[in-house]
């Protein structure tokens, strides 16, 4: 059976995805998630958070998952934002509209923490452009080192003057990747990686079983991102969490998109995509 339940009260939240006879998404109980307002941190509860017009950068994770929605949509101000969500021929489907001025820039992604075991594996093709935190730009699956100012960084690589070795540095550097690259989503080794595969539309996890996400988004750059955090953050109370994530646009932030980084509302006002999730057993 296949079945999706959402928090409409709670940011449109994901709270359940079964697909292949599992579960997928990961669960993170927080009681500060029940009482966030507009322009609060971000409140990791797991789950799949829809995060529009930002991902970092502000607000936090974006304008939605901090407000109730209403009928399938949420109006944030500058823009609104509606979705359906269909489950056909045993595929989950996500329609998306969002209304705004035309010429608006944002970045949307479906931010969805999956419960995983350490043999998961994240599949997309060969050679795909992947932006690793620290600035380095690898082809995927990224076996290689980020490197930082130029300089490889290894195992004993230091960053600002301070040592990095299995602790991760989220926003100052990166550390090296394990053997495996950012396809292996486990064990935990202690680090946290984000990466964003450049105009890569489709991914597949698998695990066993297999969850594939395709977005269809027609004159928009459609990506997906990576958060591989394996018990690498936050500093001081790690936590394993796998972040595989749809999303319009080539980068994190969109204060910072350049040039056809970022999805634009169209002349009609309207931006319209798709998002569609299936699932395999093996």
């Amino acid at each position: 059976m296949v079945t999706v339940t959402v928090d409409p009260a709670r940011g449109g939240r994901w709270t359940s995805l079964r697909l292949a006879g599992r579960e997928w998404l990961w669960q993170r109980p927080d009681p500060a998630r029940a009482t966030v307002r507009p322009g609060d941190p971000f409140v990791d509860a797991g789950g799949l958070e829809e995060c529009v017009p930002t991902v970092r950068g502000v607000p936090d994770h974006g304008a939605a998952w901090s407000r109730p929605w209403t009928g399938g949509r949420v109006d944030c101000g500058d823009f609104t934002l509606r979705r359906e969500i269909h489950i056909w021929s045993g595929e989950v489907v996500a329609r998306y509209r969002l209304d705004a001025e035309p010429g608006f820039r944002f970045i949307w992604a479906a931010h969805a923490l999956l419960n995983l075991s350490p043999a998961a594996v994240l599949m997309a093709p060969a050679g795909t452009e992947t932006r690793i935190d620290g600035g380095a730009v690898a082809p995927w699956p990224a076996d290689t080192a980020p490197r930082i100012d130029g300089g490889a960084v290894g195992a004993e690589a230091r960053i600002s003057g301070g040592a990095v070795g299995s602790e991760a540095r989220i926003g100052a550097g990166a550390v090296a990747v394990r053997p495996g690259g950012l396809a292996a989503l486990g064990p935990d080794d202690g680090t946290a990686i984000g990466a964003i595969l450049v105009d890569c539309p489709r991914v597949t996890v698998a695990d066993g079983e297999r969850l594939t996400f395709a977005l269809d988004a027609p004159g928009q750059p459609a990506s997906t991102a990576l958060w591989r955090n394996l018990g690498g953050w936050p500093v001081g109370a790690p936590y394993r969490s796998v972040g595989v994530e749809p999303m319009l646009g080539r980068v994190w932030d969109v204060a910072g998109a350049g040039p056809g980084d970022a999805a634009v509302v169209p002349p009609n006002g309207i931006c319209e995509w798709r998002l569609t999730l299936s699932g395999e057993i093996s």
